[in-house]
C-alpha cells in the first residue's frame, strides 16, 4: 500500500525538487500573466452578462442602461489597476492586502482582510469552474446536465497541475489564457468591422425573444436600486485584481517592477474584452433572462438559453463554425483555468498567515515541487463544498462573490493612504513628496471609488446570499484569532516552564515497566534492552484479561527464573488500557520525583491489512500515556518476515536504481 501511494503521488506531482531549485520556479511576465490575472481576464466572460441578467427583471428596455453601467465598471477597474500598481511597490513581499492593512490598520484589520481574502479565493475556484460548466455547457449537452460532476472533475484536476509546482502549471495554462483573449478580441473587432464598416446586420438567436418585464422596476427607486444591484455584478469583473499583489515574490527580478508591468496589461486586456462584449450584446439585441422559462415570451418549446459568449460568437461568426467553437472552447477553458489566480494566491497568503501563527503551521511548509501542497489541498476541498452545496450555479454563487473582494479593496486603499501620510511625515526632498502625493491621489480615488462599491454590494446583495460570503468572513476571524491565542499560550507556557524548572535536572530514579503479553521473542528483546539502559527499578507488568493464559504465562516467567519480577494487574472488565494507566498513576504518585518509562514490544509488518491485525493495543496505550506527567514510552520493534522481505525489496531496487548506477560509476572513477 504505501508503494502504490507513492507511485500515485509522483505520477500526479512528479519527481521532488530540491530547496535550492527555489529560484528556478519563478517567473517571467508571460508566464505571470496567466497564472495570476486570468482570473481578472476570464471574468469578462460572465461580468457582462450578470449585468444583462439583472437588468432583464424589468424587460429589453432596461438594456439601455448597460453601456453607462459598463463605462462605470471601467472607471472603477482603472482606478483599482492604478492603486494596485502603488501596491506592488511599497510591498513587495507578497503579503498583499493582508501586509497593507496588518502594518497601516494593526493586526486586527489584517484578520478581516486575511479572510475576506481567503473566502473570495474560494469562491473564485467555485464560480469560475461553474461558468465553465454552463459555457461548455452551452455546446456540449452532457456537460449542461452534469454541471456539478464537471466542475468537481475540473477543480480535482486543477489541484494535481497546481501540486506540480507555480512554473510547471503556469506553463500548462498560457496556451489557453492567450488563445482566449487572442478569441474575444478577434470576435469584437470582426463584429465592430461587420457592424460599421460592412454594414451587416448581426443578430443573435435570441434577438427576436420579448422579455416579460416583472413588476415595475422603470420607476423611481425601483429602477436605481435595479441599475445598482446590476453594476454591483458586473463588478464581478474587477476579481483577481489583488492576486498579483500577493503573488509578487513569484516574480522574477526586478519583482515589483514586473508585477506592476503585468497588472497594467491585464487592465488594458480585460477592459478591451469587457466593452467590447457590452457593445456586441448592444449591437447583437442578445437577451439573457434570469429565468428563461418564464421571461422569454416567444422563445420555442424547450429553449435552451446559451450564454452571452456563445450567442455573441455564433451571431459574429455566423456560416463559419470553427471560429464559434474555438471562441467558446477557450472560454470555457479560461474559466477553469481561471481558477488557478485562487490556487496561486490562496496557498501563499495561507502560508504568511501561518507563519504569523493565525493558521496551522502545516500550511508554511512547501511540498515535493516547492509550492503549498496543504494550501492548494485545502482550497480545493472547499470550493468542491460550495459547487455540491449550490449546484455549481453562477447566479447563485456570485451573490457571495464580491463582498469579499471589495472588502480587501478599501481596507488595502486605505492602508496605503496612511503609508504616504507616514512617509511624508520624514521626506524632506520636494520631488519625492510631489511623487509620493500623487500616489496618495491615486489610492485615494480608489479607496472613494470601491467603498462606494462596497456600500452598493451590502445593499443589494446581502439578502441575495451576501450574508453567507459575511458570516463565512466572521467564523474564518474568530477560527484565526483562536489558533493565535492557542500558539500563544503554547509559547507563554514553554516560557514559564523554562524558567521555573531547570531541564536539565536528572530525576531521581528512572522507574521501567516491561509490558508482556506472552513470552515471546518480542518480549525477550524488550526485556534485554530495557536491562541495558540500567534502570533503578525494573519490573514486567502483564494484565490479567483471560485466567488460564496468565496462569500459563506464569508459570512460564517461573520457569525461566527471570531475575525480573512479573507483576500481574487484576482485570475484572477484561480491559487492558484502563489497568495500565492506573498502575503508572500510582507507582508516580508513591515517588513523584522519578520518571516511569514504559516498554511496549510491536510488531513490524511489510503489508497494510498486517498493520490492521496487529498493535492495536499497543496503540491505543501509546496514546493515552502521552497525556501522562513525568511518563516516557518506548517502543520496541520486532521485525516480521514479511517486513524483511519488503527491506530486501527496497534494497533491491536501491541497488539498480539510476542514482546507484552513477554513484558505483563515481566510485569505480575515484579508485581508478
Amino acid at each position: 500500500m504505501p508503494k502504490l501511494a507513492s507511485v500515485l503521488k509522483r505520477l500526479v506531482v512528479g519527481r521532488p525538487f530540491r530547496t535550492d531549485r527555489l529560484a528556478h520556479t519563478l517567473l517571467p511576465k508571460r508566464i505571470a500573466l496567466p497564472v495570476f490575472a486570468s482570473d481578472a481576464m476570464s471574468s469578462v466572460a460572465y461580468a457582462p452578462e450578470e449585468i444583462l441578467l439583472t437588468l432583464s427583471v424589468a424587460g429589453v428596455s432596461a438594456y439601455m442602461y448597460s453601456p453607462w453601467i459598463a463605462l462605470v465598471v471601467v472607471a472603477l477597474m482603472l482606478a483599482v489597476v492604478a492603486s494596485y500598481r502603488q501596491n506592488v511597490h511599497a510591498y513587495p513581499s507578497g503579503g498583499g492586502d493582508y501586509e497593507v492593512a496588518t502594518v497601516n490598520h494593526g493586526p486586527r484589520w489584517g484578520l478581516v482582510v486575511a479572510s475576506a481574502l481567503l473566502v473570495d479565493y474560494v469562491l473564485t475556484v467555485s464560480v469560475s469552474i461553474s461558468s465553465a460548466a454552463a459555457n461548455i455547457g452551452s455546446v456540449v449537452p452532457f456537460v449542461a446536465t452534469h454541471k456539478v460532476e464537471f466542475a468537481v472533475g475540473a477543480i480535482v484536476v486543477l489541484t494535481a497541475i497546481n501540486l506540480r509546482g507555480v512554473r510547471e502549471s503556469g506553463t500548462v495554462f498560457a496556451i489557453p489564457t492567450y488563445a482566449f483573449v487572442l478569441g474575444i478580441v478577434a470576435m469584437v473587432i470582426w463584429g465592430a468591422t461587420r457592424v460599421y464598416l460592412l454594414g451587416d446586420d448581426i443578430r443573435a438567436e435570441s434577438a427576436n425573444f420579448e422579455l416579460l418585464e416583472e413588476g415595475d422596476h422603470l420607476t423611481g427607486f425601483a429602477l436605481v436600486f435595479l441599475v445598482l444591484r446590476a453594476f454591483s455584478s458586473g463588478s464581478a469583473a474587477l476579481t483577481g485584481v489583488e492576486a498579483i499583489s500577493n503573488g509578487v515574490p513569484a516574480f522574477r527580478k526586478p519583482k515589483s517592477k514586473n508585477a506592476a508591468t503585468t497588472l497594467l496589461l491585464m487592465g488594458v486586456l480585460a477592459i478591451i474584452m469587457f466593452l467590447g462584449l457590452i457593445m456586441l450584446a448592444t449591437v447583437t439585441q442578445t437577451k439573457i433572462a434570469e429565468d428563461p422559462a418564464h421571461q422569454l415570451v416567444n422563445a420555442p418549446a424547450g429553449y435552451e438559453q446559451k450564454t452571452l459568449v456563445a450567442q455573441l460568437a455564433n451571431a459574429v461568426f455566423s456560416g463559419f463554425d470553427p471560429a464559434v467553437w474555438y471562441v467558446i472552447f477557450f472560454t470555457g477553458l479560461i474559466l477553469v483555468l481561471a481558477a488557478n489566480t485562487a490556487f496561486n494566491g490562496f496557498p501563499v497568503l495561507g502560508s504568511i498567515l501561518a507563519q504569523d501563527r493565525y493558521l496551522p503551521r502545516q500550511l508554511h511548509t512547501r511540498g515535493d515541487r516547492l509550492a503549498f501542497s496543504n494550501g492548494i489541498v485545502g482550497l480545493a476541498a472547499f470550493a468542491i463544498v460550495l459547487v455540491v452545496a449550490f449546484d455549481a450555479e453562477v447566479t447563485r454563487l456570485i451573490q457571495l462573490y464580491i463582498v469579499g473582494v471589495f472588502v480587501s479593496f478599501v481596507l488595502s486603499q486605505s492602508g496605503m493612504i496612511r503609508h504616504w501620510n507616514r512617509l511624508l511625515r520624514t521626506e524632506e526632498d520636494e520631488a519625492e513628496r510631489t511623487k509620493m502625493r500623487r500616489r496618495q491621489a491615486i489610492n485615494g480615488f480608489g479607496l472613494f471609488m470601491t467603498s462606494a462599491v462596497l456600500v452598493i454590494v451590502l445593499i443589494t446583495k446581502f439578502m441575495h446570499g451576501a450574508w453567507i460570503a459575511i458570516a463565512a468572513m466572521a467564523a474564518i476571524y474568530l477560527l484565526m484569532t483562536a489558533i493565535r491565542r492557542h500558539y500563544d499560550r503554547v509559547a507563554e507556557e514553554l516560557r514559564e516552564a523554562e524558567a521555573t524548572s531547570d531541564v536539565s535536572t536528572l530525576p531521581s530514579r528512572n522507574h521501567v515497566i516491561v509490558l508482556v503479553s506472552k513470552l515471546h521473542l518480542p518480549t525477550r528483546r524488550a526485556l534485554a534492552y530495557a536491562r541495558a539502559t540500567r534502570p533503578d527499578v525494573l519490573e514486567a507488568v502483564t494484565v490479567n484479561v483471560d485466567e488460564t493464559d496468565t496462569r500459563t504465562l506464569v508459570a512460564q516467567w517461573e520457569q525461566e527464573d527471570f531475575s525480573v519480577p512479573l507483576k500481574v494487574i487484576e482485570s475484572p472488565y477484561r480491559e487492558i488500557t484502563k489497568p495500565v494507566l492506573e498502575y503508572v498513576k500510582r507507582v508516580r504518585t508513591a515517588n513523584p520525583r522519578d520518571v516511569v518509562t514504559v516498554y511496549i514490544p510491536e510488531y513490524v509488518v511489510g503489508r497494510w491489512w498486517e498493520q490492521i491485525l496487529h498493535n492495536q493495543s499497543a496503540l491505543r496505550l501509546k496514546g493515552r500515556l502521552l497525556f501522562q506527567p513525568g511518563v516516557m514510552v518506548t517502543s520496541v520493534p520486532w521485525q516480521l518476515a514479511s517486513a524483511d522481505r519488503r527491506k530486501e525489496r527496497l534494497r533491491a531496487r536501491q541497488e539498480v536504481s539510476p542514482l546507484a548506477m552513477r554513484r558505483g560509476l563515481s566510485e569505480k572513477k575515484d579508485r581508478q
